[in-house]
């Protein structure tokens, strides 16, 4: 067989032999137990209910549960729903580099892989098992990020997802490097989503299925490589067909960093606020600022972020639906300082209907701050700073800095019980088994807790 690509070797070389050790794996739990939370409160929006209700999803013959539903499907559709839901609202973990992400959109092909294994082959995994294919996603996913920016091109991150959710299930599903190797090359070839949705004018609802979907199509791949041997070793480097050529222009894809648990052990969590990350600090600053001020003696607001908070989420004009406004900075920093708080209802079209809020965005000015940028590519520091300046009528100016966000390593302990009141909270009215849940999430014990107790807890 032909040599694979430097970088697809090195992908295989870690999937296959990495073990995290026991703070690595005891930050994973949390990251775990904090994505079924966004799972558990996507469920109460009546557009998630649509699509848990598509019509081809629909299997009397499926074994494989969603996450807080009565539905049984196959694997795949499985994978495209819990990736659905744990993105939904734009509240689970996050990485921040020359790409952007959320790593814990692949914990959805390993939840429907682990149901769908135990029934249909036999192969039993741990729930440190589990926790370590999380630890494994979360790296391949954002140490490319950190090296490579997809976004420049024009492509969407969910393409991280896609590869790093393919290597997992290639894992899971038992295969040699070989194969492993093939079902990266892939995830690689196949085609890749734009970054449209996103972006004004087209920012829409799919970014909240689009990592569910990509998750998916990795679940499907590592499946094609048990009835194929088709394998693209030149997958990235091909002269002209290959993935850089035809897609990364000047900027071809390196992997020069050691693969370990980095990423998960500095991953971001949304604790508070369900809103794009780049604008966390900001919405902190602004509910400080909340308490000493009138809206009605603004005369003007400032906001110095870092160059992408200026570059994906500052935004002028009409804001069309929820997807716009939960990735707009000036909306989040308008609704904060109006209301003092920020969640998932504060996006809504009624929410939004509020003419003070347009009214505020009229005298908002976005800038990047230079030192704000430098610390956020830092990749010892990480930080993600916001300050929001507002004048007021008599001249007055009140301002407020938030260099790292409540979810950021170094506020680490300060979230923790914020984090878990959060997952506390999604279970209320939810029909699951809180007791139980609560006290697997509060176990300090990895070992003790059994994965398929939970699946059975987390299923209606």
């Amino acid at each position: 067989m032909s040599k694979f690509d430097p970088v697809i070797c090195k992908i295989a070389d870690f999937i296959q032999t990495y073990t995290a050790d026991e703070s690595s794996l005891q930050e994973a739990k949390r990251c775990f137990f904090d994505s079924l939370a966004c799972a558990f409160l996507a469920l109460e929006h009546d557009k998630v209910q649509s699509f848990c209700a598509l019509p081809y999803i629909s299997d009397s013959s499926g074994t494989v549960g969603v996450i807080g539903t009565d539905i049984k499907t196959n694997v795949v559709d499985a994978t495209f729903l819990n990736g659905s839901l744990i993105r939904w609202l734009d509240f689970n973990d996050t990485w921040l580099a020359k790409e952007w992400g959320h790593p814990s959109d692949n914990l959805a092909a390993i939840l429907a892989l682990t149901d769908y294994l135990k029934s249909a082959r036999g192969t039993i995994y741990s729930f440190k098992d589990i926790l370590n294919f999380m630890v494994l996603a979360h790296e391949i996913q954002g140490t490319l990020a950190i090296e490579n920016s997809f976004n420049k091109e024009g492509l969407d991150h969910v393409v991280l997802v896609k590869i790093a959710s393919a290597a997992v299930a290639s894992k899971m599903l038992g295969h040699d490097h070989n194969q492993l190797s093939a079902v990266i090359s892939n995830a690689i070839v196949d085609g890749q989503s734009l970054r449209t949705y996103r972006h004004f004018p087209n920012t829409g609802t799919r970014k909240s299925w689009a990592a569910g979907d990509a998750s998916a199509r990795g679940v499907k791949l590592a499946f094609i490589a048990e009835v194929s041997d088709e394998h693209y070793p030149s997958a990235i480097s091909a002269k002209t067909w290959g993935f850089n050529d035809v897609l990364m222009g000047d900027n071809p894809i390196e992997l020069k960093r050691e693969l370990n648990s980095y990423v998960m052990d500095n991953i971001l969590y949304k604790v508070n606020f369900p809103a794009e990350f780049h604008a966390q600090t900001a919405a902190e600053a602004a509910i400080k600022l909340h308490s000493q001020i009138d809206c009605d003696d603004i005369a003007s607001i400032d906001i110095h972020t870092q160059e992408p908070g200026v570059r994906i989420i500052s935004k002028q004009g009409p804001l069309t639906n929820y997807a716009d406004r939960d990735h707009c900075i000036e909306y989040i920093v308008a609704w904060c300082l109006l209301t003092g708080n920020l969640d998932a209802d504060s996006y809504t079209d009624e929410a939004a209907s509020d003419s003070r809020i347009d009214m505020l965005r009229e005298i908002t000015s976005t800038s990047e701050n230079n030192e704000y940028t430098r610390r956020y590519y830092n990749l010892d520091e990480r930080a993600i700073p916001n300050k929001v300046i507002v004048t007021l009528k008599n001249g007055q100016m009140l301002e407020e800095e938030v260099i790292y966000p409540l979810g950021h390593r170094v506020r680490r302990e300060e979230s923790k019980p914020y984090l878990k009141q959060k997952f506390e909270n999604s279970l209320t009215n939810s029909g699951l088994d809180e007791a139980y849940l609560c006290g697997a999430y509060s176990s300090s014990k990895i070992s003790d807790i059994e994965i398929y107790d939970i699946l059975k807890k987390i299923y209606k």
